[in-house]
């Protein structure tokens, strides 16, 4: 099966291993994984920030960059809801609406992928530790993913996988929100971490690396001993 990766900005700015260890656990599933170096971001943070004008030009060169794809993976469900929900609303009434219709039924976030698509849970990884899994706001209620991320960490050997209370509250981060409401945004990223430690894990896994990122820092802060992984580092054990 061919895929072709989209690799956010924050991903490639600031965690690009998240995306060679992606195409680490594709390829070992049979997939031939593509990657063309000229895309750019999916439109969202000037879109967020009101911008229409600017995301939609920056919307357009992503159609048309995956327009040829058969499948487009990103290891982020934020990026992947704004695609799937918010494209048909900046290209209302355009010359593109039915090809953003037709992309948004192409692009999927990796853990959905792997389960809905592949039709793979087990990838033969390991990781001898305890862990609780973070429900990302885009995830949960952009991608509505929810089972499959735990279908596939239920067969990571030597991982014991337990829920943290509230794991649907959001982590505080929600892009500017957590710098335009700083006090809100840490005692939300403080209240996910502290309910993290009450299961005695020593890793918070998820499938967005903003939110990873939001609670890492909180988490060195506070010098915790808690670590985050993105599901694909897990994955492709490769989580040092």
């Amino acid at each position: 099966m061919n895929v072709q990766l989209f690799i956010p900005c924050f991903v490639d700015q600031l965690y690009p291993q998240t995306g060679f260890n992606m195409k680490q656990v594709f390829e070992k599933a049979g997939c031939t994984v593509g990657y063309n170096p000229n895309q750019t971001c999916c439109g969202q943070p000037a879109f967020n920030a009101g911008f229409w004008d600017e995301a939609k030009s920056v919307s357009t060169k992503f159609i048309k960059d995956f327009k040829d794809s058969a499948y487009i993976v990103a290891p982020s469900a934020s990026c992947v809801g704004f695609v799937r929900n918010y494209y048909t609303k900046l290209f209302d009434n355009s010359s593109l609406h039915n090809e953003v219709k037709e992309i948004g039924k192409r692009i999927f976030e990796f853990s959905e992928f792997m389960v809905q698509v592949l039709k793979v849970e087990d990838v033969g990884a390991t990781l001898n530790a305890k862990a609780t899994y973070h429900d990302s706001c885009a995830g949960l209620r952009e991608c509505h993913i929810k089972t499959e991320p735990r279908k596939l960490l239920a067969h990571v050997k030597g991982l014991e996988l337990i829920e943290m209370n509230d794991v649907e509250t959001c982590c505080g981060f929600g892009g500017t929100f957590a710098v335009k409401y700083e006090p809100i945004s840490i005692a939300m990223g403080e209240q996910k971490v502290e309910n993290a430690l009450a299961t005695g894990a020593d890793y918070i896994i998820s499938t967005d690396l903003s939110c990873l990122m939001h609670l890492q820092g909180y988490i060195n802060q506070k010098g915790y001993k808690l670590k985050t992984l993105h599901l694909a580092d897990v994955l492709s054990g490769n989580t040092n």
